[in-house]
């Protein structure tokens, strides 16, 4: 009878191929997961996000006295307004767009290439989400690569109005703050459907650095790029 040898008695090349054999099959298993996740968030409402579970742990060590805060509402029942702004400001041609942006993608390139770390990512709303849903606040290349994988079974999977309502739910806004409905209650006292348009401008400045302005709300910058957002919701095309 054949004996098959076990991998503690195969020779260095075939080591090695053991070795990629089984990277490789976790790294279509890795894929197969995302993709079968994504195809459940069509229909089901994503219960948390990896930047959530993280955060809660964060502030369970760091901030107990302190939890993550989010409600889930529908699409419908949050502000045009604040719908608007966050296009203006971080993805103009969200409506348009294959959930990447070439030539963003690019100029980030060019930008980290010149700071000689990462600091710009170019990411489109679809991108994201695709961070946001699944992988970690961590910055490399790889990270990179696979959240544009991501991103193209997002938007083979989901029309661009699910994509951003689960974005809208999903995305921080603060210490423990995630989605619209949350933001509007802690920084306004009022529900996301009927936030303003100079408070939806605001929120949507903050996205890129929620806990910085959650910490610095008088900031000028925030208030003079609201002012600039403000102006541009009007040319804002929304999903329907």
């Amino acid at each position: 009878m054949t004996r098959t040898k076990s991998p503690a008695r195969l020779g260095p090349a075939r080591w090695i191929l053991y070795g990629i054999s089984v990277m490789a099959i976790a790294a279509i298993a890795t894929q197969l997961y995302f993709f079968a996740m994504v195809g459940i968030y069509t229909v089901v409402n994503p219960p948390s996000t990896a930047f959530m579970r993280a955060d809660a742990w964060r502030l369970a060590q760091d901030r107990p006295d302190l939890s993550i805060q989010r409600t889930w509402v529908p699409y419908d029942q949050i502000s045009r307004n604040l719908k608007r702004a966050i296009i203006a400001s971080e993805d103009a041609n969200f409506v348009n767009n294959n959930g990447y942006e070439t030539d963003a993608i690019l100029q980030a390139w060019e930008k980290n290439k010149a700071r000689g770390k990462i600091v710009a990512g170019g990411s489109t709303i679809s991108q994201q989400l695709a961070r946001n849903l699944f992988l970690s606040r961590e910055k490399s290349y790889v990270r990179k690569a696979q959240e544009l994988v991501i991103t193209s079974m997002l938007e083979l999977w989901m029309d661009k109005e699910r994509i951003f309502e689960i974005y809208l739910n999903s995305v921080e806004w603060g210490n423990g703050v995630y989605g619209a409905e949350a933001a509007a209650h802690y920084y306004y006292k009022t529900s996301a459907s009927k936030l303003t348009a100079w408070q939806s401008a605001r929120l949507a400045v903050m996205l890129p650095r929620p806990k910085y302005f959650d910490e610095h709300r008088g900031s000028a910058y925030l208030s003079q790029r609201a002012g600039v957002i403000a102006r541009r919701m009007g040319a804002a095309e929304l999903p329907h």
